[in-house]
């Protein structure tokens, strides 16, 4: 099966890199998605850049979305739920139609900045050494003003039959449990069919549990 993978905010597809071998040795294909990261880019790019993986995947492939862009792999769900044969949310959780999609932080110039390590001090970062925080925060891609301020646009039910698999890194499997009983992810919770993964790091396991994290997502697909 062809695992595509999209990194979530402030990354590009280099963010793979150790974990493409293990999917590719467990019999997959690995491919990173290059997202449009312009300053004049908007939502829409980023959604065509991801259905053009899609539409040229050998047959359904598993989708995968790091963060903010379990979004991304939800609208290609939506967009093609015919060719979309699994979706995969990596400490992430889909937004929902008419919601902003990653309005989290300030925008200044026409970007969005990566803020620093103060929001994501505890369970997200911890870890993740300082050599390691200094190269993402080095390597950082500012995210466009028209991606981050895009509006969700979601149409078609059929979304709700692809098969989700959410990999819980720094929340376990019952608090995402939780929070979709309680209504905060009413994407999921009309999800018909929902797994959970557990994996034991941060926000960031491609980068600190490469290849435990292509064992789950591999086992996954």
């Amino acid at each position: 099966m062809d695992i595509l993978l999209i990194g979530g905010l402030w990354l590009d597809a280099s963010v793979w890199r150790d974990v493409v071998p293990g999917i590719e040795a467990r019999g997959h294909r690995a491919v990173p998605v290059s997202l449009p990261a312009e300053r004049s880019a908007t939502l829409d790019d980023q959604v065509t850049a991801v259905l053009a993986a899609v539409d040229a995947a050998d047959g359904t492939p598993f989708v995968v979305g790091h963060s903010a862009a379990s979004t991304l792999a939800w609208l290609a769900a939506d967009a093609r739920p015919a060719k979309v044969g699994k979706v995969g949310l990596i400490g992430g959780f889909p937004s929902a139609d008419g919601s902003p999609y990653a309005d989290f932080f300030e925008v200044a110039d026409g970007v969005m900045r990566f803020p620093g390590w103060e929001p994501f001090e505890g369970a997200d970062s911890a870890d993740l050494d300082e050599e390691a925080k200094r190269s993402f925060a080095g390597a950082a891609i500012p995210v466009p003003e028209g991606v981050a301020r895009g509006t969700v646009r979601l149409t078609d039910d059929r979304r709700y039959d692809v098969p989700v698999v959410l990999v819980c890194p720094e929340f376990t499997p019952e608090q995402a449990q939780a929070w979709i009983a309680a209504g905060d992810v009413p994407e999921l919770a009309r999800a018909k069919h929902l797994e959970y993964v557990d994996i034991d790091s941060g926000h960031w396991p491609m980068l600190t549990r490469p290849d435990l994290l292509a064992q789950l997502l591999a086992d996954a697909a």
